[in-house]
């Protein structure tokens, strides 16, 4: 019997493997309209304060707090975007509008809400102050929001809408961020034939590579579609010779088993370095992991195995942490929670399983209280890429003998969002 010379790997030493030879890639600066969901390399600090006056909370006016309820002649108004020419006064007080910066003189705004408007005298607008504030009320000091100096956002950080929010605020018009990575990715096969073509006996249409496309698009990487490569070395070799070139991540699918056919193994031992080529798992056993110097930099190779799904799979394992180390990510890992099995799951006997299910939140579950629940999307097999539709998580069940009952908790791994 032809044994495999890797050893078999849990899926726990292969990340670990996978993320130690993983480096962020170089940072650039970029236009802050261009980097959302990309990651700082860098602190941000805020250069002055927010907001740099003292500003008012509310529309109505501008008081001294000592003077109290009463009737009061307005010299004058002030809108947000201007400075007021004028100072306010005991026994005198000024309009103002929400986010206007407060006169000289005041030192607390009474809302609108809270005044009534008197008819004019001799020409002047006067005004009731019916409620008593004290010094600072409605009033946003210097620096509130933001002190001159302060840290904002950290280097690590992931930039969503409130993140470039910030950024415009502080004045950030380019961001030091780490890129995007970029992933090319092959199919490996003499059975395969693009989306779309017709079918000759013996050929199927290649579902892995617009699976893992959009999988690492969904991850925040850059696809480069190298196509289908044939069952030659010097097909492959010419596909990959391409990938090194312009992707920082290969991914192949396909020819890491043991047939004669299966050329990867031994074309990425003779690139680079192989660093396991076998994983404890189901599915995604052959999975192997290389890396190779090109360009001045190390690149990435992961050999996925052909069957959809444990191409898939193995790709959420082992891909994505990658992808969001190169990004810049500080935590790489899937996201693990505890959910309550819906439905009894045997365990398989040799390897632990990656079992592909749905997890939602249920406001009672079997003992009374709220949880997640994990429902399985059906039969397993690592052909059936039917099992990965609607998925979102991957539960984590542990090799043995038996069956996991209804109610038991497990740990999974989120693919998805809840």
């Amino acid at each position: 019997m032809t044994e495999s010379t890797y050893p078999m790997l849990a899926v726990a030493d292969a990340l670990a493997i996978v993320l130690r030879e993983t480096i962020a890639l170089p940072a650039s600066h970029i236009p802050l309209g261009s980097a959302r969901g990309r990651v700082l390399a860098e602190d941000v600090t805020a250069p002055d304060p927010l907001p740099p006056f003292p500003a008012s909370v509310k529309d109505g006016y501008a008081v001294v707090a000592a003077d109290g309820p009463g009737i009061y002649l307005v010299i004058g108004e002030v809108t947000a975007g201007r400075m007021a020419d004028f100072a306010v006064a005991p026994g005198s007080v000024a309009y103002i509008t929400t986010g206007a910066p407060l006169p000289r003189g005041a030192d607390a705004v009474v809302m609108v809400e809270e005044t009534e408007s008197l008819p004019a005298a001799g020409g002047r607008t006067i005004v009731r102050i019916n409620s008593a504030v004290r010094p600072g009320d409605d009033v946003r000091p210097v620096g509130f929001d933001v002190a001159a100096g302060q840290q904002v956002l950290a280097a690590g950080t992931r930039l969503g809408a409130a993140e470039i929010g910030l950024l415009a605020t502080v004045g950030a018009a380019t961001v030091s961020v780490h890129p995007a990575p970029r992933v090319a990715i092959l199919s490996t096969g003499d059975e395969l034939v693009e989306v779309g073509t017709p079918l000759n006996a013996g050929q199927i249409r290649d579902s892995n590579r617009p699976t893992l496309a959009a999988a690492v698009e969904a991850a925040g990487g850059i696809v480069v579609d190298l196509g289908i490569a044939g069952d030659t070395q010097p097909a492959i070799e010419a596909a990959l010779a391409r990938g090194l070139a312009e992707a920082d991540v290969l991914l192949t699918s396909g020819g890491v088993s043991m047939g004669n056919l299966d050329l990867i193994k031994p074309l990425l031992d003779r690139l680079g370095q192989v660093h396991f080529g076998r994983l404890r798992m189901k599915p995604g056993k052959p999975c192997t992991f290389a890396t190779v110097e090109a360009g001045g930099r190390k690149r990435l190779l992961f050999g996925l195995p052909g069957n959809p799904v444990s191409s898939l799979v193995t790709f959420y394992l082992l891909g994505v942490p990658a992808l969001r180390k190169l990004a810049g990510r500080p935590e790489p890992s899937l996201t693990r929670v505890q959910v309550c099995l819906s439905e009894p799951l045997r365990l398989d006997a040799y390897r632990p399983e990656y079992h592909r299910a749905t997890v939602r939140w249920e406001p009672s579950l079997h003992d009374g209280r709220g949880g997640l629940l994990a429902v399985s999307t059906g039969m397993q097999a690592s052909s059936r890429l039917l099992s990965m539709r609607s998925a979102n998580a991957l539960l984590e069940l542990p090799q043995g003998d038996g069956v996991l009952e209804v109610g038991a908790t497990a740990t999974a791994l989120l693919i998805d969002e809840i």
